[in-house]
């Protein structure tokens, strides 16, 4: 079963992250680099993008382990997650964040030689930002591969649960269908949700670094496994994001609004984090089932494009932040207005990004399984 709009979620999900990125050295909000003059409305479009971006992205994530599972072992699944990402973590680490910590040094005056005086003898002194050793935005498929074998063992025991009629997990699966196809009956995965964002988010903000990141860590997991979970009731849960995308539209729109309201109109106060922590769930979790319910309407179907750019995403998301700081840091102070140096900055990330994998990575055996692509 190939669900050809999770492909295309996917791709637009990763897509949205290279505008995001591009965002993020606009924005007034702590950015490796930051742009001469920042821009305080572009909070708006960006908070709205971060709140289910990353999240959505764990759930695909969780439901293609399903997918894959179905023709491996699970030591054959282990392995292939070490292959499709571990390797590329490293390498990404060795080779990829080098020259964005590089970049970043160099922009806030804490070094000054060329990039040969930098790696190797620099590059790989102290942890970041202290140090120079980082992962930057690779932190997602550190995560991933963390999830991924932690979590394989129960994933093969559902597995095979899910193949023999009358056991534990053939009934739960049962439930699982019922409680979907109830009115707003996919709300109830928001409360594993609402607990963490309530008690953990305020003491471990979101850091990325893992020893200190307990609820990103957790959240990300929980999503992760929410997306295997769901994958589960196959045509079910499908049926029911489509025939409800418009309310699950509905309830995102003004559950967003209302964040905002909150924001603005509330002080800080134990009854304000608790409505709040609510209310973000609910947008959180309304915008992805909106998502799911849209592309299984419009977007479940193959084409050249997404076979093509299906393949290409990852190592686009593996290269695109490198290129994008270095191009960055030879716009951030010119004169040009916001629009025409973001546009130049999007084109030159995708343009380098895309040559790069069209006429480099695509092609070259050895280099394919460096960015997580099979020979």
């Amino acid at each position: 079963m190939r669900r050809h709009d999770l492909d295309w979620l996917r791709v637009i999900a990763f897509g949205l992250l290279i505008f995001y990125h591009v965002g993020m050295i606009f924005v007034p909000w702590n950015f490796h680099i930051k742009n001469n003059v920042t821009y305080d409305w572009l909070v708006y479009p960006m908070w709205f993008l971060n709140q289910w971006r990353l999240p959505l992205l764990f759930i695909i994530s969780g439901m293609g382990t399903y997918f894959s599972l179905q023709k491996r072992s699970g030591g054959q699944f282990i392995w292939e997650r070490h292959v499709r990402l571990l390797i590329p973590f490293i390498f990404g680490m060795l080779f990829l964040i080098p020259p964005q910590v590089y970049i970043e040094r160099l922009y806030r005056n804490q070094f000054s030689g060329t990039y040969i005086d930098y790696w190797p003898s620099r590059a790989f002194i102290g942890i970041y930002p202290e140090g120079n050793i980082s992962w930057h935005h690779l932190w997602f498929i550190l995560y991933l591969f963390l999830f991924s074998v932690m979590l394989a063992p129960l994933f093969v025991w559902t597995k095979n649960g899910l193949q023999k009629e009358g056991s534990v997990w053939h009934r739960l699966n049962r439930r699982l269908k019922k409680l979907i196809v109830r009115p707003y009956g996919l709300y109830i995965f928001i409360v594993p949700l609402f607990i963490f964002e309530l008690l953990l988010e305020p003491l471990f903000p979101v850091t990325h670094a893992l020893i200190d990141d307990w609820f990103n860590l957790i959240n990300s997991m929980i999503l992760f496994l929410f997306g295997f979970i769901l994958i589960t009731a196959k045509d079910c849960f499908w049926l029911t994001v489509e025939r409800r995308r418009k309310q699950y539209l509905i309830i995102g729109i003004i559950s967003f609004s209302l964040m905002l309201f909150i924001t603005h109109n509330f002080s800080d106060s134990l009854v304000r984090h608790t409505v709040e922590s609510l209310v973000k769930v609910i947008n959180i979790w309304s915008w992805i089932l909106a998502l799911f319910g849209f592309a299984a309407r419009y977007l479940n179907r193959p084409g050249k494009t997404l076979s093509y750019a299906n393949q290409a995403v990852y190592p686009f998301y593996i290269l695109h932040q490198t290129v994008m700081i270095i191009a960055g840091y030879y716009l951030i102070n010119s004169d040009w207005p916001l629009v025409l140096k973001a546009s130049v900055l999007i084109v030159a990330t995708f343009g380098i990004s895309w040559l790069s994998y069209e006429f480099l990575i695509r092609r070259w055996k050895y280099i394919r399984p460096l960015f997580g692509l099979k020979n």
